[in-house]
């Protein structure tokens, strides 16, 4: 995750009603409500996630799940592990999108906030506290704007909206390792282990996975500030068409649309693995991850002068080496490289760094040079998050 940014953590239990479910009522919905919060959500401001129950990766197999969530994964979904890594995902998270499942209620009972896609009321016992919940988190619209959604429930909640559902979790807080321990002990009569405490083991620390987007994302850009140092803001969303994603209008805060339609221009950026190679013809930017030393695409300038002699219409190759770190090839011959600039508090940015080649792509584009960028560096502006990113020539 990066500064700024909002984890949507969307979960779906295992029923006909549920998110993933076959209800056409209420559920059935979330293979199409993950791509449209991919391109409704700008990447550099959100990172979505599912957390699916484990029988519906049993039910349906692993790739039956991938290929119904092709578009989303592509988009830069992540899909978190049934067994391991949920509980680190709702810690993490800061808006639940789920149904009647345990999941998303632990979600409410831990004070995530809570917006439900779908709920089967008449299917739950009136008195049960998951039917309490139903009353009590607002539902997801899915078909209205689903950013201004989100917003509203993370910023509009009240921690404590679902006391009454987190003292139905446990009467014991904290003490259940050390209950359990004894009742398994007693139950096999023997005595516990004296002078070791029970204990659990601490959630693992998931690995560091940032999102590698292989569907063509719609930038828009603007040089926020032409008369002083480079800055430019940058929101990108990921796009199914040659045209404006939806994050370009009026619900969404940017565009020509919104009321703000100074100084916004629009490009395209791909990564070289698009699952439609023909959308490398019109793509601005051509973006690679890989490491620097890496055989089978590398070193970053010669793949990136040979994708500008393969795509004549792109006008700049970034290869992202690592976590704020990328080498640009310009259109003009300019070999950079860009990285970002630690945190006040020396923590990396972890920025995806292919943002960064796009606002150097913007600022060239506004008829700007490589040597003002040299020269200060530049900074790039997501939501309400700066990031000084360094250029550098390196030839």
């Amino acid at each position: 995750m990066a500064a700024g940014q909002r984890l949507v953590v969307v979960n779906s239990t295992w029923s006909p009603g549920s998110l993933f479910g076959d209800d056409d009522s209420e559920g059935d919905l979330l293979p199409s409500l993950l791509p449209r919060l991919a391109a409704e959500l700008p990447a550099d401001e959100y990172r979505t996630a599912a957390v699916l129950h484990p029988n519906i990766w049993h039910g349906h197999g692993p790739g039956q799940i991938r290929a119904w969530l092709d578009r989303a994964r592509h988009a830069g979904l992540a899909l978190v592990d049934p067994l391991e890594d949920w509980r680190q995902a709702l810690i993490a998270a800061d808006c639940v999108i789920g149904d009647h499942g345990s999941v998303t209620y632990y979600a409410a009972a831990i004070g995530r906030p809570v917006l439900l896609g779908a709920f089967p009321g008449g299917a739950l016992d009136p008195d049960s506290p998951v039917a309490a919940l139903g009353r009590a988190a607002p539902r997801l619209r899915p078909y209205d704007d689903l950013r201004a959604q989100v917003d509203r429930a993370v910023d509009r909640h009240d921690p404590g909206s679902f006391r009454a559902q987190a003292e139905h979790v446990s009467s014991a807080p904290g003490r259940s390792a050390a209950l359990l321990r004894r009742a398994f002990y007693g139950l096999i009569g023997i005595p516990e282990p004296a002078g070791r405490p029970a204990l659990l083991d601490p959630l693992r620390l998931p690995s560091y996975a940032p999102a590698e987007r292989t569907a063509p994302v719609r930038v828009l850009s603007r040089l926020t500030d032409a008369s002083g140092p480079p800055e430019i803001a940058v929101v990108r969303c990921a796009a199914d068409d040659d045209g404006p994603g939806p994050g370009y209008g009026s619900g969404y805060g940017y565009g020509p649309d919104s009321g703000d339609d100074i100084g916004w221009d629009a490009h395209t950026s791909v990564h070289e693995d698009t699952p439609d190679p023909g959308r490398l013809r019109i793509a601005d930017v051509i973006v690679r991850y890989a490491a620097a030393d890496d055989p089978r695409v590398g070193p970053p300038a010669a793949w990136t002068a040979e994708v500008l002699g393969q795509h004549p219409g792109c006008a700049l190759a970034a290869y992202v080496t690592g976590p704020g770190r990328c080498t640009v090839r310009t259109r003009g011959g300019d070999l950079l490289r860009l990285t970002a600039r630690p945190g006040a508090d020396g923590r990396a940015d972890l920025c995806d760094p292919a943002a960064h080649a796009s606002a150097l792509h913007a600022w060239l584009a506004g008829g700007k040079s490589v040597e003002e960028a040299v020269a200060s560096g530049i900074t790039v502006v997501t939501g309400r998050v700066r990031h000084g990113v360094d250029v550098e020539r390196l030839g």
